[in-house]
């Protein structure tokens, strides 16, 4: 066992190329062992485990940076930097993250889980470097689908232009999380596997190594002509033209070519790309079979590849059926997503209506701006992107939606608490952000039933929308509440009371709910208002019921800060009790464990309520 001997990456220097291609076979059965039983980025992080070994063979971390741009790729990066050990607490409460975390070790420069920044990350610790003088290497890992972000242009330009000493390794595998959309993706791929191009390269190198002389002129002209032949074919002209030298494309998963191309290419100075070719999945067939489908896996069987967890109705599943069913009866229905068909629920859309889909790659700004293009000419278009991966396109929303008006209809997947994928992921901040937009109308849905009946309402405004829903099971509660009719701006009210009023919105309504049969089991009456829309409010319902309750308190799984309590508060002119998430970033855990953690569960939220009442200490 050649894992148990690797503390650091320093103990991978002492191993040769052959024990280094056994030790890759011991992280990868290590990776698949413990995503089976905990769940996690699976098919990406095994086809970089060779990659890995070699930047860190080759490099000295942490003195040296590497930046892994797609964080969901860097599980061996965490074992092989001694993090083994804890490596069986991925994505659990108080354990390692699931993508690189500063935090964490000193190994990860920067806390990541989204796509696109590792360039323009890397060039600035290399600006940083430059200026004050001090002597270390900067690697930015970034996969195809990176390229799919604007932003990784605007770094890869920025880099080639002031031409400063940057490895830039391009992964290419042909998928991001599902296939990759974009005309460059799809020429990154295309071009690897051109038989006249591969034909033309081993017929080259066999003539070169059996026939001419270490060193002859002879030599350095057919490697001359064969590099100016490769610029016809590959993408090293493509980034040339950025300012790089191109190196590549190379087997991604053989150690014997890629630790001493990266010794040389690491002597060459200024931007360089290094284009390596990876598997997803590599070295476990299910995962090669269906890489999408083990990109963020649940627990599963490892002979199998089936999945371990139980199957419940979830807000996305309500999102994939009705949405169909709503576009079957409106052809001005449009789905766009940003790389996330499967994971926003647009995967059935997709395939019925093909002509109406568009997924734009990893790329949020655009997939707004696009989708007020569709809107200005008459379209319903709907963007589908999870809560935190929305933030990228706040601009879009304020400049190219709501200050035009553009009936646009937002949903938010993975809204609130996602648990185990951590700080990166939480969608903890768009009720705040998104409330203070003009013209922007915001739902949130109390169950599943309500968000299917939220999105046919949605759909018939002729205004920006967004409805946000969180990522975990459709919760069920002992009390049967039926489904009312939704009216632009009105909330409901749930139970009548007297003393106490809970507003509550969207998956915290359930929890109020149950707080008020509590509270009534010790004779303290609440009133309990589904709030529906944290934009615009119910005031008049808000300021009827506030008018004979001693305590208002609100509810919601967002930031407290600029969130619906917040609203509320502004809107009655009264002191208002806010409970819902601190202005702190959420580390990874269980939804259930975050819920208690942060007093949200029925039983707190009451005896909170009875603390309140009988004077004792609040936080």
């Amino acid at each position: 066992m050649f894992l148990e001997k690797i503390h650091s990456p320093q103990d991978l220097k002492k191993l040769s190329v052959e024990e280094l291609t056994a030790l890759a076979q011991e992280v990868r059965q290590r990776i698949i062992e413990v995503i089976s039983g905990r769940g996690g980025h699976l098919a990406s992080s095994l086809g970089t485990v060779e990659l890995a070994i070699a930047l860190h063979y080759c490099l000295n971390a942490p003195k040296d940076k590497i930046i892994w741009d797609v964080g969901h790729q860097a599980y061996a990066h965490k074992i092989l930097t001694g993090r083994n050990k804890n490596f069986d607490c991925l994505r659990q409460y108080q354990g390692l993250s699931g993508f690189p975390s500063c935090e964490e070790s000193e190994y990860d420069p920067f806390t990541a889980g989204h796509s696109s920044s590792a360039v323009s990350l890397g060039l600035g610790l290399v600006c940083s470097r430059d200026y004050l003088k001090e002597d270390f290497r900067v690697t930015s890992v970034i996969g195809d689908g990176s390229l799919s972000g604007g932003l990784c242009f605007e770094g890869l330009n920025n880099a080639g232009h002031l031409k400063k000493d940057i490895l830039v390794v391009l992964n290419t595998n042909e998928l991001s999380i599902a296939p990759n959309s974009g005309a460059v993706s799809i020429y990154l791929n295309k071009i690897i596997s051109l038989p006249i191009y591969n034909r033309f390269k081993e017929s080259l190198e066999t003539f070169v190594k059996s026939r001419m002389p270490k060193g002859s002129r002879i030599l350095k002209m057919a490697i001359k002509f064969e590099e100016s032949l490769k610029g016809m074919f590959i993408p090293g002209m493509f980034f040339e033209e950025l300012g790089f030298r191109y190196f590549g494309p190379l087997d991604g998963h053989n150690l014997q070519l890629l630790i001493p191309t990266l010794k040389n290419i690491l002597a060459v100075k200024g931007p360089r790309i290094l284009h390596v070719v990876t598997k997803k999945g590599k070295g476990y067939p299910p995962a090669e079979e269906d890489p999408v489908k083990f990109h963020s896996a649940p627990a599963f069987d490892i002979k199998t590849g089936e999945s371990l967890q139980e199957k419940t109705p979830t807000y996305t599943g309500v999102i994939k059926e009705k949405l169909v069913e709503l576009a079957g009866k409106n052809k001005k229905i449009m789905a766009i997503t940003a790389a996330m068909p499967e994971g926003t629920g647009l995967d059935k859309f997709r395939d019925v209506y093909p002509e109406r889909f568009f997924d734009v790659g990893i790329a949020e700004e655009h997939a707004v701006c696009f989708a007020a293009g569709l809107a200005k000419n008459g379209l319903k278009p709907v963007v589908a992107i999870y809560s935190t991966f929305l933030q990228r396109a706040y601009d879009q929303i304020i400049e190219d939606v709501c200050l035009q008006n553009l009936p646009v209809l937002f949903l938010l997947d993975r809204a609130g608490l996602v648990g185990d994928d951590g700080p990166t992921h939480q969608g903890a901040f768009d009720i705040a952000c998104l409330r203070n937009i003009p013209n922007l109308v915001l739902l949130a849905p109390k169950d599943g039933a309500e968000l299917a009946t939220m999105l046919e309402f949605a759909v018939g405004l002729d205004k920006p929308v967004a409805v946000r829903y969180p990522k975990e099971g459709i919760p069920t509660s002992k009390s049967q509440i039926p489904i009312k009719e939704i009216e632009l701006g009105k909330a409901e009210v749930l139970r009548e009371g007297k003393d106490i009023l809970i507003i509550a919105y969207g998956s915290m309504v359930l929890p109020a709910y149950e707080a008020g049969e509590i509270l009534a089991g010790e004779n303290l009456s609440a009133t309990v208002i589904n709030a529906r829309f944290a934009k615009p409010l119910d005031t008049g319902l808000f300021k009827q019921t506030a008018a004979k309750a001693k305590f208002i308190f609100t509810l919601e799984d967002g930031i407290i800060d600029g969130g619906l309590g917040s609203a509320v508060s502004e809107a009655l002119f009264r002191p208002v009790i806010r409970l819902g998430l601190p202005d702190e970033f959420i580390p990874c855990g269980k939804r259930s464990i975050l819920l208690e953690k942060f007093g949200l569960t029925a039983k707190q939220i009451a005896q909170t309520i009875k603390n309140k009442i009988h004077g004792q200490n609040y936080d």
